[in-house]
């Protein structure tokens, strides 16, 4: 009795320091995560001569805020055009690959053709190359649209003479389709009983109208989890609309406040403005996330599910 009684109590105090160990990882990888957030909020609530005091005045919340830093960052450039653009963009880059998502993820998974699943596994082979190595084939191919009418180098070069039309063009075609998204949809989409396909097709129904009557409804978590995470890489893009968007005014709200001169006249960054536009970029996304986590979480457990 007395052995067993001291191995409960061994085991016990070992699931104890497992819970210990395990809650001390996640307390300090959480505060890894949380620490640079609040000194970014910190900074820009600062005033100048409080950042640069010496010694640093750590504070752990600030005695005066300095609101003023963040209309100085919005009127530092054209705040509410970068805005209308990212939400312009934002807006025809989901739509756009909702589209070719669901018809790509509808034919990897029901449509039987020769070559399918060599064909989907090199698509898949391409997410181990960094979406960086695609900017200059993207730019090339964006460059040699002929949608402006103005001949260069042999071709029509969208990014010539920029309208805003045609930065808006030049900056959604290449976030309108995702072979991860892909990849994610075609999860959900195999989770679908065949029997429904085939009692389908004996009904006469086509496989367009199947996939928007039986598939798309059943799979609806999974392109709302889509459209969320399109949506905010969207917001968060910096490469490419830095790279294609040749005059301010068409620039998104991530490269449009990161190019700001926030500068003082001895050409020294101003770190409380610069910490305030960070902040109005990343605040909406950390806002939209907080709201939808559980329309993310649960798109991801259903496609999850199913190899």
């Amino acid at each position: 009795m007395e052995n067993v009684n001291s191995n409960n109590k061994n085991y016990r105090n070992k699931e104890l320091m497992a819970k210990i160990l395990v809650y001390t990882f996640l307390i300090g990888f959480g505060l890894f995560v949380i620490l640079p957030f609040y000194w970014m909020v910190l900074t820009s609530l600062k005033s100048a001569e409080a950042i640069i005091a010496k010694p640093p005045i750590l504070w752990l919340w600030p005695n005066e805020w300095e609101l003023s830093n963040f209309k100085d960052a919005i009127t530092a450039v054209p705040y509410f055009r970068f805005m209308l653009n990212t939400v312009v963009v934002a807006i025809f880059a989901t739509i756009g690959t909702i589209i070719t998502t669901v018809l790509a993820a509808f034919a990897f998974a029901r449509l039987e053709f020769k070559g399918r699943d060599t064909l989907f596994m090199f698509m898949l082979a391409t997410m181990m190359i960094p979406g960086e190595m695609y900017v200059i084939t993207n730019y090339m191919t964006i460059s040699k649209i002929p949608l402006s009418g103005l001949f260069v180098d042999g071709g029509y070069s969208l990014l010539a003479n920029q309208t805003w039309g045609m930065s808006i063009i030049a900056l959604t075609l290449p976030f309108m389709t995702s072979v991860f998204y892909m990849f994610f949809l075609r999860q959900s989409f195999k989770q679908i009983p065949n029997e429904l396909y085939y009692a389908a097709k004996v009904d006469g129904t086509t496989d367009f109208k199947y996939l928007l009557k039986i598939m798309v409804p059943i799979a609806k978590p999974t392109i709302i989890t889509i459209t969320i995470l399109n949506a905010m890489g969207t917001w968060n893009a910096y490469i490419w609309p830095r790279l294609v968007a040749n005059k301010e005014i068409f620039r998104l709200v991530t490269n449009g406040l990161r190019g700001a001169a926030h500068v003082d006249e001895l050409g020294r960054p101003i770190f409380e403005e610069q910490m305030a536009a960070t902040l109005i970029v990343t605040l909406p996304l950390l806002i939209v996330f907080l709201l939808l986590k559980k329309y993310i979480m649960r798109g991801v457990s259903r496609s999850g599910i199913k190899g």
